[in-house]
């Protein structure tokens, strides 16, 4: 069995993020990357299903230089080797495109992706990726087991659970409950650094979409205080202000 994972090379949670030129550009100035949180829960899954030398995981990401750091990591943690397309991801339909004509050429079983990545939150590749290689694919799952050539995956939906079974090959994106998300070891951390970083080229596609300008979230609004007696006034301010009521 083959797993394709994707990963994502994502600003930490605890980057403060800036734009410059005219906030259409987002300022990388001491941003401190990390592997997608997603990913990490794919990857571990991943690692899971092959234990026993049942198969191997290849790590895949669109991306320039400086996310091989983020790699490595993955490979770290435990993927046996990893491809690199050598672009910077401008959409996410030049990222699905990428990655679904390398998997075109390598026959892979199952590819796993994040939910979404943490700065854009667009959850959009691995639908694209199934489409693109006229594959099932099954979004934000929640729990993924092998029978044979099926798997048996679980969806959260309103009011429950959704059970459904899939022949090989497929897509699927990675939330919570999947896996636990696993710490590189020093033996992992070691045998990262031989293990196998493929550098490709990127296809050429057709730009469908453009970045025009960015926008940072409004600030919070000061905290005004209501005393408990004065509940007319509590009830003006959440219809006239908050417009709530």
């Amino acid at each position: 069995m083959k797993i394709l994972v994707c990963v994502s090379n994502v600003p930490d949670t605890t980057t403060k993020i800036t734009f410059t030129n005219d906030n259409t550009q987002f300022n990388t100035a001491g941003v401190q990357y990390i592997l997608n949180p997603y990913d990490e829960i794919a990857l571990a899954r991943a690692i899971e299903l092959c234990e026993g030398g049942k198969g191997s995981i290849t790590i895949i990401n669109v991306g320039e230089s400086s996310t091989e750091p983020t790699i490595r990591k993955a490979l770290a943690i435990g993927a046996d080797d990893a491809v690199r397309i050598n672009a910077a991801p401008r959409d996410a339909y030049f990222v699905a495109y990428q990655i679904a004509q390398y998997a075109k050429q390598n026959a892979f079983d199952i590819i796993l992706t994040g939910r979404e990545s943490i700065d854009y939150n667009g959850s959009q590749v691995a639908a694209m990726i199934g489409e693109f290689l006229d594959i099932p694919s099954i979004s934000i799952i929640k729990k993924l087991d092998l029978e044979g050539s099926n798997a048996i995956i679980q969806r959260e939906i309103e009011g429950g659970k959704e059970i459904l079974t899939v022949q090989l090959p497929f897509v699927a994106s990675c939330a919570e409950g999947v896996a636990e998300a696993k710490i590189p070891n020093m033996r992992g951390i070691m045998s990262a650094r031989t293990k196998p970083l493929q550098v490709i080229d990127a296809q050429q596609i057709e730009q469908v979409s453009e970045f025009k300008k960015y926008e940072t979230p409004a600030p919070r609004g000061a905290v005004t205080m209501v005393d408990s007696a004065e509940a007319e006034k509590l009830i003006n301010l959440l219809h006239t202000e908050a417009k709530v009521i």
